[in-house]
């Protein structure tokens, strides 16, 4: 309606007179969603023979509403009742923004796997920038193995600790979708990126490691 509260509108009743109406409110994320809500006296001043009412709202409680709602339908199923929940309202009035989000969902995953190969072009050019001081610890003493372990443990870290962050970032700006009625939160798939962004994460880091010190570690000790 590209409307805002305050605006007018102009209707016709059904004895084709023009009447304006006034929007002195709004309800967001709401199921009357595209339904505008006027008085009931001035409804029936302008449209006399419109009889009886074609939408009810029904508060029930959550524990018993498959009950509730078989009971309703069998009572009265001669007047075509149909019910729909709440909820399931919601849903469809966020089908679009909840197709987007799956969109950038799917973008910030391909996004997140790609920072992760980063992660590892970074851990390959510390390592190779420190192979002198992983040169020493193989001097005196350590093994291969163990330096390979040391280094994927300090990037490691900053793996989990970076994607922590980014996740609780993310779940304090939707807080507010996750905790409105009818919120359709693809947990799985969420839950299912982030162990992908991780497994990948410490994969590269694991090739990048390995790549690194490969070769002759004593060479790098030569030279410094």
């Amino acid at each position: 309606m590209r409307k805002r509260v305050g605006d007018t509108l102009e209707y016709t009743d059904e004895r084709g007179r023009t009447f304006k109406v006034r929007l002195v409110g709004a309800l967001a994320n709401s199921i009357l969603q595209g339904n505008l809500l006027i008085a009931e006296d001035e409804f029936v001043q302008r449209f006399p023979s419109q009889s009886g009412y074609r939408m009810f709202l029904i508060d029930a409680p959550s524990k018993g509403l498959h009950e509730i709602s078989e009971t309703l339908s069998r009572a009265l199923r001669d007047v075509g009742l149909e019910l729909t929940p709440a909820s399931r309202r919601l849903a469809a009035f966020n089908g679009v923004l909840n197709t987007y989000l799956s969109t950038f969902q799917v973008l910030g995953g391909l996004g997140l796997l790609l920072g992760s190969v980063g992660l590892g072009v970074v851990v390959m050019r510390n390592v190779l920038e420190r192979r002198g001081e992983l040169a020493l610890l193989l001097a005196v003493g350590f093994r291969r193995r163990a330096l390979k372990w040391l280094v994927m443990s300090e990037h490691g870290a900053l793996l989990l600790l970076g994607l922590g962050v980014g996740a609780l970032s993310a779940l304090v700006a939707v807080l507010p979708a996750l905790l409105s009625p009818g919120a359709d939160v693809p947990y799985g798939s969420l839950g299912l990126t982030l162990v992908v962004v991780l497994i990948s994460g410490a994969v590269w880091t694991w090739v990048a490691t390995a790549l690194a010190l490969k070769g002759r570690l004593l060479d790098a000790l030569r030279n410094e």
